[in-house]
């Protein structure tokens, strides 16, 4: 693989690159006859510095201001609810947006639609139909501590000068569980477990970049998670396993499989004003990044010069504390691809603070530093940057 045609892959990708803000607020626009319609948004704009020092096969070391959302876009959301008898019928409509598309784009603001389904629940639980994030590595995002501060970048990556989202930690604890079209079952809660079953898209990887293959998946992607919850006087105890399972293959005579499969886990503990995360996942055929699907595209390697699958494995510690308007996070994450004869690897150290002005507005400021190691370039060059992000967030 030749690293520009992966920088210029991934610049063109993360222009609509989004995440998702589990709704913490919402504004009732209808509510009668046991229909209810209500809005959700989030807004989100950072000032940064990011020093970059790399290797000189990766180019020039450089600094660079931005002003740039984080992690989180910005978005706006609507959600249906109806209460039928004995069953209730809901469902949900995000779109998201870039703020960062006036110096080069020119005001060329794409809306990315990350969600757009509906559910159908009654007391045997949940069925979902439409477009969703999916469940391998779902729990390790959504319950980052630095889920709506701002995290990684590099120009390995192409993120200091891109139009999409910072990295938070993608790529440095958890892979991306990236919206797919999916069929998602999920049972009532039951002494504290849930699980949720889908059937989800499946992803061309078998081609690996070669035009001559024609990929074929005789199933579908299947994914799962299964999540604990237990509470107590003076906090709470989350906990979960996923999995991901696909199998792509040539049409041809002589086609092979790329199996993509992993597991992934984690557990975050909340006692007083102090809460723990631990997560981790690995695999083979997963990448590092995005998933199998999206790092198979954007030519990162999935499978080795043999056809061999690649492993892949994260993980993700994080404390903080919480004083007041104040919270305190440390956070350490990295992922590994296992290349031949280097790895890729990509760790983050983040410190950061959030402050809750009321409800509905919070301060952040951060501090990270990233080290990227490009094991398919001769010599497994490096790039470290440190970054600091200072922003606001108003969310409803």
């Amino acid at each position: 693989m030749k690293t520009s045609n992966f920088y210029l892959g991934f610049l063109a990708f993360v222009v609509v690159l989004a995440l998702s803000l589990p709704v913490s607020a919402a504004v009732t626009l209808y509510d009668t006859d046991g229909m209810s319609v209500t809005t959700d948004a989030f807004f989100n704009t950072f000032y940064v510095y990011s020093s970059s020092d790399k290797d000189e096969e990766l180019g020039e070391d450089r600094d660079q201001s931005r002003v740039k959302m984080g992690f989180l876009p910005n978005y706006i959301g609507f959600n249906f609810s109806k209460q039928l008898d004995n069953m209730k019928v809901g469902g949900r409509s995000s779109f998201w947006v870039t703020i960062n598309d006036s110096e080069e784009n020119v005001t060329s603001t794409g809306i990315d639609v990350r969600q757009f389904y509906g559910t159908v629940e009654g007391d045997w639980g949940q069925f979902l139909v439409g477009k969703d994030f999916t469940l391998f590595c779902r729990s390790n995002i959504f319950l980052d501590e630095i889920l709506m501060g701002y995290g990684n970048v590099s120009d390995t990556l192409g993120l200091i000068d891109g139009t999409g989202v910072s990295f938070g930690n993608i790529g440095t604890g958890y892979v991306y569980p990236f919206p797919n079209a999916q069929i998602t079952y999920r049972t009532p809660t039951m002494a504290g477990f849930k699980l949720a079953l889908g059937v989800i898209d499946p992803a061309h990887t078998a081609d690996n970049f070669n035009t001559a293959v024609v990929p074929e998946e005789n199933a579908p992607q299947v994914q799962g998670e299964l999540t604990y919850n237990y509470s107590f006087d003076s906090g709470t105890v989350t906990a979960w396993t996923g999995f991901l399972w696909q199998s792509s293959e040539d049409a041809g005579d002589e086609g092979d499989d790329l199996d993509s499969e992993g597991v992934s886990y984690g557990v975050q503990v909340k006692v007083a004003n102090f809460a723990v995360h631990a997560s981790g996942f690995s695999g083979s055929g997963l990448g590092f990044l995005l998933g199998p699907g999206v790092d198979n595209t954007l030519g990162l390697p999935l499978v080795d010069a043999d056809g061999d699958e690649l492993d892949s494995s994260g993980y993700l510690f994080q404390g903080s504390y919480t004083y007041g308007p104040g919270r305190f996070v440390l956070s350490y994450g990295e992922n590994k691809l296992e290349t031949d004869p280097d790895d890729w690897k990509n760790k983050t150290t983040t410190v950061g603070y959030f402050h809750t002005l009321n409800d509905h507005v919070k301060l952040v400021a951060e501090y990270n530093v990233n080290k990227i190691t490009v094991g398919t370039v001769a010599g497994e060059p490096e790039e470290e940057t440190d970054t600091i992000a200072l922003g606001a967030i108003i969310s409803f």
